[in-house]
């Protein structure tokens, strides 16, 4: 349990503050959002008349007030000592409270996505403006948010919340916002300098949007007028070096902390797809029966190693047509103590928490690749990957977004084989 000390009060009366030292200092323990303004006003105290003071110091009062609120909140961190992340969290700690970027490298499983946000509040962040944590997908937002709020034995809305498409769960005390990318791109409009908050983490930056490509951008021209503003970048296949270059200074390239994954041995075995023969010859129905192959060969290999309880599969998909046209095959199939679950971005958010619910018997998750780096999916002991994804395009020639389905790259092959190797051995096909 910890909470953060307050410093020493400073007057905000309308006959204490005659001395610009003490309204300056004032203002620093205001919320970064009001800062701009009310230094402004600071500057030329002098010509302001007696309203125009009045309506600062009311508004200096406000903020003061918001910041001693977050401040008296009693936060509950606890940590898992299992993961690689919090075995190195006060090295992480002096390099986030030593430096304005810190570039952090963890493969799947350390546990950066929910620790990191911790460690920021820590650190005292979160007080004169929001840690902002950026997530490339809607329901990676959603389900870190809840996540993290777990941990710290709070509700989702409160201490920690989330901002996406056509849903807002940020409260007043809040100190930690999860959010898609595109909703801080949006914010740039109205907040050029981001004032709202004084911490951002870019999570899995190795995507490489248009999105995230023009917030890292953007922030390089930013962090010289926010020097205030801290901004980690973090990803589990991140090319660290030119990411540190990038965010480089006077003072040389930013620092990089590389943390290991959690990971078990993952056996990977091969069912090229032509091999299946099937009435129509297509594609798209070898893949189902390969799927269906792939699910009775690990039902037979549990049976072999005499495993009392069936593990649960993750199968990647590279559409919503694909998974409902798997989850028809599988249904009609009758597979035994099997349950079917989708999961893709879409879903209601009701829907898409059946993967979190505790069950019984063998559960089949159908995911595109939302669950290859965005989300975790609790349980996974056997990954089915046929190798393909949708991936946006642009086409430079007839100016179009295209979102065409291709094979994936090795790295995100490495990324979906070790899904099923984060809580013990695992099998990927």
């Amino acid at each position: 349990m910890i909470t953060n000390k307050a410093p020493a009060a400073a007057a905000t009366s309308e006959q204490t503050v005659s001395d610009l030292t003490t309204l300056k200092e004032a203002i620093d323990d205001s919320l970064c959002a009001d800062r701009h303004w009310l230094r402004r006003q600071a500057r030329n105290w002098s010509s302001l008349s007696q309203g125009a003071r009045a309506a600062c110091l009311a508004r200096l009062q406000r903020s003061q007030q918001r910041v001693t609120g977050r401040r008296q909140q009693k936060i509950a961190l606890t940590w898992n000592q299992d993961l690689p992340v919090v075995q190195k969290k006060d090295d992480i700690a002096r390099l986030i409270e030593a430096h304005q970027v810190v570039v952090i490298a963890g493969e799947t499983g350390s546990g950066k996505t929910t620790q990191i946000p911790k460690i920021c509040l820590q650190l005292g962040r979160g007080l004169h403006g929001l840690i902002g944590h950026t997530q490339p997908r809607r329901l990676a937002a959603s389900a870190v948010a809840n996540r993290i709020a777990e941990e710290l034995d709070t509700v989702c809305g409160e201490q920690v919340g989330y901002q996406v498409r056509f849903t807002d769960k940020v409260g007043e005390q809040s100190r930690v916002k999860l959010m898609t990318d595109g909703i801080l791109l949006a914010e740039i409009a109205s907040d050029r300098y981001l004032n709202q908050y004084d911490t951002l983490i870019i999570d899995e930056a190795h995507e490489r949007s248009l999105n995230i490509d023009f917030l890292l951008g953007y922030l390089k021209l930013l962090l010289p007028k926010r020097p205030d503003l801290k901004v980690v970048i973090t990803s589990a296949t991140l090319d660290v070096e030119r990411f540190s270059r990038h965010f480089g200074g006077p003072s040389g390239p930013a620092p990089i902390m590389t943390v290991s994954g959690r990971s078990w041995p993952v056996e990977l075995l091969y069912r090229p797809l032509l091999n299946i023969e099937v009435d129509d010859d297509s594609q798209e129905s070898r893949q189902l029966e390969g799927i269906y192959r792939a699910l009775t060969e690990i039902e037979q290999r549990q049976r072999d190693k005499r495993q009392p309880t069936l593990g649960d599969v993750l199968v990647f998909l590279a559409s919503e047509r694909e998974i409902r046209d798997t989850e028809q095959y599988l249904n009609r199939r009758q597979l035994r103590d099997t349950e079917i679950v989708p999961l893709y971005a879409r879903l209601s958010a009701a829907e898409q928490n059946r993967v979190f619910l505790p069950h019984s018997g063998r559960r089949v998750i159908l995911a595109t690749n939302v669950a290859e780096t965005s989300l975790t999916v609790p349980g996974i002991h056997y990954v089915i990957d046929p190798g393909t994804a949708r991936i946006s395009r642009y086409s430079v020639r007839s100016k179009v977004q295209r979102l065409p389905i291709e094979p994936v790259s090795k790295a995100s092959a490495n990324q979906r084989k070790g899904r099923c190797g984060r809580i013990a051995a695992g099998t990927c096909i």
